[in-house]
């Protein structure tokens, strides 16, 4: 996985600069674009939910780094996700949402190899988390 750590941290530290707190705007842009999503968010309350989403992305940002890190991490929260309901075909509307809003955040300072680079971080990411899902669909089949 040939992430670029540098530019994901620089256009995070960009995005964060104008806004802090990044995951209300996701979930707002998620839920408008998605609806069908949000019964799966029952189990907590928004905020306790924006705060565990900003925390794994501080997380993951920090350990882009660390193959085994994510691969183990990012592996359990896909097998976890199974339980929630999550399906493969949610990944990509995540991506696209949460891409969009580090876009709108970012705004003129927002560039085509930030993009590149989150998108090539969220496809590592959905695919770890995938890896995981698959292996908890294959230890209760």
């Amino acid at each position: 996985m040939a992430l670029n750590p540098e530019l994901i941290r620089e256009s995070l530290g960009v995005v964060v600069e104008r806004e802090a707190a990044i995951t209300p705007h996701f979930y707002e842009r998620l839920f408008a674009r998605y609806p069908q999503v949000r019964p799966l968010f029952s189990r907590n309350d928004p905020e306790r939910q924006q705060k565990m989403l900003q925390e794994s992305i501080v997380a993951v940002v920090d350990h882009l780094e660390e193959p085994e890190w994510l691969a183990e991490t990012l592996g359990n929260m896909g097998m976890q996700h199974v339980d929630y309901g999550v399906t493969a075909e949610m990944y990509p509307w995540v991506a696209e949402c949460l891409l969009d809003t580090l876009a709108d955040i970012a705004a003129d300072q927002w560039s085509d190899d930030y993009r590149a680079a989150w998108e090539e971080a969220l496809g590592a990411i959905a695919g770890l988390m995938l890896a995981g899902a698959a292996k908890r669909e294959a230890a209760t089949s």
